[in-house]
């Protein structure tokens, strides 16, 4: 069964997150994706108020950025919401966009070497380990959580490039892909990740997160075309990236291709010309989950 869920991009105002959330849960969607964009949104702070908001919807944090974040901070965030929502939240992390680190002064030398060492540490902290480690990011004298979660919840990471897309498959519970990469690049990642996993000699559960943009109504496919461009990817193929359509029918065999493809929850995105995303979360859920059984 491919879970399906919605990625919520920080172009929408932060006004627009929990009437958005509230439909998702309403209509029975299993998860709600919140971005942390510099500048643009917390997503600590947004999880916490979507969670508080609904009463299943599971919030996946993707990405929040390790060069921004403590280690020991993160871990004591993501406990905290984990102890008052048990089961519901799926933090993300990633090494951050390179020029927004560059912007606030903390760009590392080495995002592989940080990520790596954030992963490490930031599995162990939730998993209720006592930490003394000294790495060239990541240091902790004699740290654990005094309320580490029951459960500890899967870290998934963001990946793009093929050395990044090795780690995560060695340190991560799952990788996240956004709306940028499309089926072509689907393929590739699941593969890679997945013989990064096995020459790890792993056999915990590990989970492929994708988003796909999506537009349904009036004028879908032209909305298709005019996003696009917004993302430097090109037009002639759109069906690489997206899915669009008039029927519940046609998102599902669109959105199917990527579960197909290895994608064990697929995140529909809505396009940043959505007109009316609480009707299309609606939809979603009643009309399209179940064809996705």
């Amino acid at each position: 069964m491919t879970t399906l869920g919605c990625a919520l991009l920080p172009t929408f105002s932060p006004r627009q997150y929990l009437s958005i959330a509230r439909a998702a849960d309403d209509a029975a969607l299993a998860e709600i994706c919140l971005w942390e964009d510099c500048f643009s949104e917390s997503g600590i702070a947004a999880a916490g108020a979507v969670l508080a908001s609904t009463t299943d919807l599971r919030v996946q944090l993707g990405v929040l950025p390790v060069p921004l974040r403590n280690v020991a901070l993160t871990a004591m965030e993501i406990a905290t919401l984990e102890g008052m929502f048990p089961g519901r939240l799926e933090p993300g992390i990633g090494h951050g966009v390179q020029s927004w680190m560059a912007q606030v002064g903390v760009r590392a030398a080495s995002p592989l070497t940080l990520l790596r060492e954030y992963a490490t540490a930031l599995r162990a902290l939730l998993a209720g380990e006592r930490l003394t480690v000294s790495g060239r990011y990541v240091s902790l004298d004699d740290v654990a959580l005094d309320w580490p979660p029951l459960t500890a919840p899967p870290v998934i990471s963001a990946a793009t490039g093929p050395k990044t897309l090795r780690l995560v498959g060695e340190v991560a519970d799952g990788i996240a892909l956004d709306g940028g990469n499309g089926l072509t690049k689907l393929r590739t990642a699941v593969d890679t990740v997945r013989a990064a996993y096995d020459d790890a000699g792993r056999t915990d559960p590990f989970k492929v997160v994708i988003s796909v943009p999506t537009a349904t109504g009036p004028g879908a496919a032209e909305r298709v075309q005019a996003w696009l461009p917004n993302w430097d990817l090109p037009s002639d193929a759109p069906e690489e990236y997206c899915v669009w359509g008039d029927s519940a029918e046609e998102i599902a065999d669109g959105l199917r291709k990527f579960a197909d493809l290895g994608a064990d929850t697929v995140n529909v995105q809505p396009l940043e010309s959505e007109p009316d995303p609480v009707a299309l979360v609606g939809f979603l859920g009643r009309e399209v989950r179940p064809l996705l059984v």
